[in-house]
Formats: structure tokens, sequence, C-alpha cells
């Protein structure tokens, strides 16, 4: 089907194609606040000048082993939530040994997308020069496009690569949204659009990535994993597509809670590698 057939507001506005999507976004606060009464962790540290520009820290109970860390970059559009709201999501890969960390982010309308980008490569510099140890990087949503940027743009912006990722329901072609509600916050050109889109990037060498999708979710959303995924294996990335049963916007990331869950075993098996 035509692009200019598809009703991409539909396709790509998770809120309204989720109507109960308000109890997920509670159950999210609800239980990252608890995690973080109870986790071994440290909160609000800065990595740059900003209010927002603060990570925490999930360490596992056990103890870290020295494997890669792991960042995890909260969804909202680029325009909404904060690391509240995703302090649970550290749980499974703290309890299979690793160390967590969840950053904040300048929000749009008042930051550009370019900036976001560049806040979160700052993080990441930050966490690797603290740590002394490489990334793996996941997200959601908007924090699964953040991923792919990182990935993309690390051999050149970061202190040493990022080689591997698991974007969960990410958007790596940012044109379908320009004509959408969503863009209102974000101001974006189509040129501005494809720019900032790492379907168009080279992936870094020997770079390993997951792209997670629900499988309740939009065409556009499936077929954005589909696409990169591709576009990505085609310039020799190992990368492939796991779509999670049944599972919209809102309950595709749930399983990171779970050290069990196949998710936290596929970041397992990227920090092998890493």
């Amino acid at each position: 089907m035509a692009q200019a057939e598809i009703d991409l507001e539909a396709e790509y506005n998770n809120r309204a194609r989720v109507p109960d999507h308000p109890s997920h976004i509670a159950g999210w606060q609800r239980d990252a606040a608890a995690y973080r009464e109870t986790a071994r962790c440290e909160l609000d540290i800065a990595y740059g000048p900003g209010g927002r520009h603060r990570l925490d820290l999930f360490h596992p109970p056990g103890g870290d082993a020295g494997a890669p860390a792991i960042m995890f970059i909260h969804g909202g559009y680029w325009q909404a939530l904060d690391k509240s709201s995703s302090s649970h999501l550290a749980r499974g890969a703290n309890e299979r040994g690793f160390t967590v960390a969840v950053p904040s982010y300048d929000l749009a309308p008042g930051i550009t997308l370019s900036g976001i980008v560049a806040e979160m490569e700052t993080a990441a510099d930050f966490l690797m020069h603290r740590l002394g140890r490489a990334l793996v990087v996941t997200g959601h949503s908007a924090g699964g496009h953040l991923t792919a940027c990182l990935m993309a743009r690390s051999p050149k912006a970061l202190r040493r690569p990022i080689t591997a990722g698991m974007p969960i329901s990410g958007l790596f072609d940012l044109v379908p949204l320009v004509p959408t509600s969503i863009n209102r916050a974000l101001g974006l050109t189509v040129e501005e659009a494809r720019r900032l889109s790492p379907i168009y990037d080279t992936p870094p060498l020997d770079s390993r990535i997951v792209a997670v999708v629900g499988g309740a979710e939009s065409a556009e959303f499936r077929r954005q994993s589909r696409d990169f995924v591709a576009q990505w294996s085609a310039m020799e990335a190992v990368a492939r597509v796991h779509e999670v049963p049944g599972a919209h916007h809102f309950d595709v990331i749930a399983g990171l809670a779970d050290p069990g869950d196949v998710l936290v075993e596929t970041l397992v098996t990227l920090a092998a590698g890493a």
C-alpha cells in the first residue's frame, strides 16, 4: 500500500490506539516507585548541566560481575515522561547481574530532536567513562529511535562505539510522522526527519541488534522494525526482529522486569558479545 493511502495519524497515535493507556502508564509509575524503594540504586546522578540531565543507576543485588552495562531510554514521543516511569524495567537485568542506567532528557518543544539525540550521546559517554565498560542500549518507542541513533553515531560521537542494542517499538524512519499530530511539538521538516532517521545511517562495525515490536501494534510500527532490520542487515549488521505475541505499544516492555523473560535473555546475549 502506498504511504499516501495509509492513515498515518491512526498508525502512529498509540494513545488513541490503546484507550486504556492511562492505566498502563499509571502502572509503570507505581511499579517504578516500588522498585526504587527496594533496589540497590543511585538516583539523580548528573550527566550534564540541565535539570533533566539526570540518570538513575540500578545495581545487581548480588554485585556486578563487570559485564557491559545496560542503558534504558524511556519513550513518550520525545515530549512526555521521564526516567521515573521506567525504574522497574531494570529489575530483570539487575537480577541477571547487570548494572542498568535509566536517564531522563529534555522534552520537545523545549528542545529540538537533534538536541535530544545529543543529550543521550552525553549520557552514554558519561556512563562509559564512569563505569569503565561498554554499553548495551535499549529503549522504548522514542527511546527505540534514540537507541538506534546512539549506535549509528557512536563511532564518531562517543569515546567508544556502541555495537549492541535492543530497540523496542522503535521509530527508525521519522518521515511518516511529519504530517501527524505528533510533529506539532517536534516541528520536523521532511529533510530534518530524514536526517534524524537511523534507518538511513550506517551501523557500526560488528554491530548486533534485535528490534522488538508487539504483535498487536500498528502495521506501521511492525513495518518500521522489519524495514530497519533489513536495511541494517544489508550493511552487515547482525540484525533480527523479535515480535512479542499479542503485545500492544504499552505492554510490550513488561518482560524487562522479569529476569526469565525473552527480552532480558536477549539483553544478556547481546551483552555477551559487546
